[in-house]
Order: C-alpha cells, then sequence, then structure tokens
C-alpha cells in the first residue's frame, strides 16, 4: 500500500514534508528546514542565500526562493535533484525519530500528493513525477546500509 503525505499537520507522515520543522546543520550552517536549505541553495554564494536561511517560515522560504527578481543560478535545472537528496538525507540523518518512521514504511512506495506540483508531487491528477517521494524512497535505501 502506498504512502502518501503532503501537509505537515497530517500524522503520522506529515514530517516528510520539507515544510516539517526538523531543522539541521550541514555546510557549518544551522538550517531550520529542508525547505530552507533547497530554496536557498537556489543564491548559493550571494546575500540572497543567507536571507531564505533566515526566513521566519519554510512558506516564506518558498516564496522567497521562486521570487524571480531574485538571481537564480545558472545552473538550478541540473543540480536540483541533488541539492534535495542532500537535504533531505541530512535532515533523515540528524532525528532519529525521522529516520525510524522513514525505515518502517518498508518496500512501501511513497508518494508527495501535492496537487499543484507535478514535478516533486503527483500533482491534481496523479501524472506528476513525484521527485521528492523518489528521493525518500532512495533516501530509506542508502539508510538501511
Amino acid at each position: 500500500m502506498a504512502i502518501y503525505f503532503y501537509s505537515v499537520r497530517e500524522e503520522p507522515y506529515g514530517c516528510f514534508s520539507n515544510f516539517s520543522r526538523h531543522g539541521f546543520k550541514l555546510d557549518d550552517v544551522w538550517w531550520p528546514t529542508s525547505e530552507h536549505y533547497f530554496q536557498a541553495q537556489k543564491f548559493a554564494g550571494t546575500s540572497h542565500e543567507e536571507a531564505v536561511r533566515k526566513a521566519d517560515s519554510p512558506k516564506l522560504a518558498a516564496e522567497m526562493g521562486r521570487d524571480r527578481r531574485r538571481p537564480l543560478r545558472s545552473d538550478w535545472e541540473r543540480i536540483k535533484d541533488d541539492v534535495m537528496r542532500r537535504a533531505v538525507l541530512r535532515k533523515f540523518e540528524s532525528h532519529d525519530d525521522l529516520r525510524a518512521l522513514l525505515l518502517a514504511t518498508g518496500d512501501e512506495e511513497i508518494i508527495e500528493d501535492a496537487p499543484g506540483d507535478y514535478y516533486w508531487g503527483i500533482g491534481r491528477d496523479g501524472s506528476g513525477k513525484n521527485m521528492l517521494g523518489l528521493i525518500l524512497m532512495e533516501v530509506r535505501s542508502l539508510l538501511r546500509q
């Protein structure tokens, strides 16, 4: 049976969302959420990176990351999956309870049921790529080893 998640308020898998408030240290810096890290990397090495890291909420970090008045790094489309992989892995390495929950999903398919996102989620009609779900399953495999 597939495991669906989307909102951080949904138990027990809401913590799989990048908006869940499970911070971690990566690159010698504290990131409040994996969303903060992911969005900030769109501007790595600029003042925008730090501004996004300091955003008051993951929702605000996402809005800042999507603001095209900020200079998106030229290689973003090529590296965004690896950036997400790095953030998700670090999040689950940093929190024993989250790691245990992810490992307890066994071999079930994990699906981000995001109606408006056809890349990271499955979109409204289920035809999306589900890249976040795929990355969570990859991380699960890595953590088993």
